[in-house]
């Protein structure tokens, strides 16, 4: 029988967190995703008084731009990847302690980068975790547990024929079931307007106690306020508690909308890193998530530029769990 993982706010011994390595990914955003990654990755640490973080960085330059901007606490991994979001390319970690490790496709044949298709076993490999390959594809910010056995995925993401051709929803539950101990599923629908992940959970919705679901209140003219509608019926339907938090709006890019999220935090040991991205709604973003978190430090920290790449502080994270 296997163990689900713990819920992210069960106690870690370490995170691995992915650093901006490639310009001809990244192009002019570069330097100030790396900056923004490195304050995460600074705040998660807390001297010392958070856990143990590990910054994965692809080569050796990007290593030795990363020194120049992470506090001592924070430990540098030297380690291929493609690209940052280690939350979907790395190692799932169960609660008996063993990794699991699904096949990846490039967010369903969109971006193919060398490196991601195996980073989740070499990390595995480093921290000497038994490892268990799953041969279907799952990103880990498609799913998000609250520890008793409940997960939360999108059926636009989970079910989507760019993944697992022809996967049913009951087969999906059973895998999930199988590989990772989920024994009930939350079905909620779309995730966010342009997000390229077709709709990982973890920017829509995410677990913030047992059986207790955030999802953001939509705003005036908010591009996702009929998804965070329907995201909040299906999971009272479900018998879910559902606390709101503020959503950051409509956020644009070159005029285009963008999946800006204030649900994508990260929940450390010591500290709850909330991205933020200039919107009237931020500090109350924050103080929301404080208050969900007293005996944690919530902290709003800027994150547009990692949006550019796709996505932000959960998706550029991965724990592991303290057991």
């Amino acid at each position: 029988m296997t163990l689900p993982p713990p819920p992210e706010w069960a106690p870690h011994d370490a995170v691995w967190i992915g650093f901006p390595s490639h310009p001809e990914i990244w192009g002019p955003p570069l330097e100030a995703a790396r900056a923004e990654t490195a304050a995460f990755a600074n705040a998660i640490a807390a001297g010392g008084k958070g856990e143990r973080v590990l910054l994965v960085a692809a080569d050796d330059e990007a290593a030795r731009a990363a020194s120049l901007l992470i506090d001592r606490g924070v430990e540098l991994v030297v380690e291929d990847f493609g690209d940052v979001w280690l939350r979907d390319t790395g190692p799932i970690v169960t609660g008996d302690g063993s990794a699991r490790i699904f096949a990846f496709n490039g967010w369903g044949g969109k971006y193919d980068f060398p490196g991601d298709e195996d980073v989740a076993e070499r990390l595995a490999r480093r921290r000497r975790l038994k490892a268990t390959r799953c041969e279907w594809v799952l990103e880990g910010g498609a799913i998000d547990g609250d520890g008793t056995g409940l997960v939360v995925t999108t059926e636009q993401c989970l079910l989507n024929r760019n993944r697992n051709p022809g996967l049913a929803q009951r087969t999906a539950e059973e895998w999930l079931a199988r590989d990772l101990g989920y024994d009930r599923v939350l079905w909620l629908g779309d995730g966010l307007v342009n997000d390229h992940t077709d709709g990982h959970v973890d920017n829509l919705a995410r677990f913030v106690a047992p059986n207790r679901l955030a999802v953001p209140t939509p705003e005036e003219n908010d591009p996702n306020w009929l998804i965070y509608i329907d995201a909040a019926r299906r999971a009272e339907a479900f018998g879910v508690e559902v606390v709101r938090i503020p959503s950051p709006g409509r956020v644009l890019v070159d005029e285009e909308v963008v999946p800006a999220s204030y649900m994508n935090f990260y929940i450390g040991n010591a500290v709850v890193a909330v991205p933020t991205y200039g919107q009237p709604n931020d500090d109350a973003a924050v103080a929301a998530i404080q208050a969900l978190f007293p005996d944690r430090r919530a902290i709003g920290l800027p994150a547009a530029h990692i949006l550019t790449g796709g996505g932000s502080f959960h998706c550029i994270s991965q724990q592991l769990p303290r057991l």
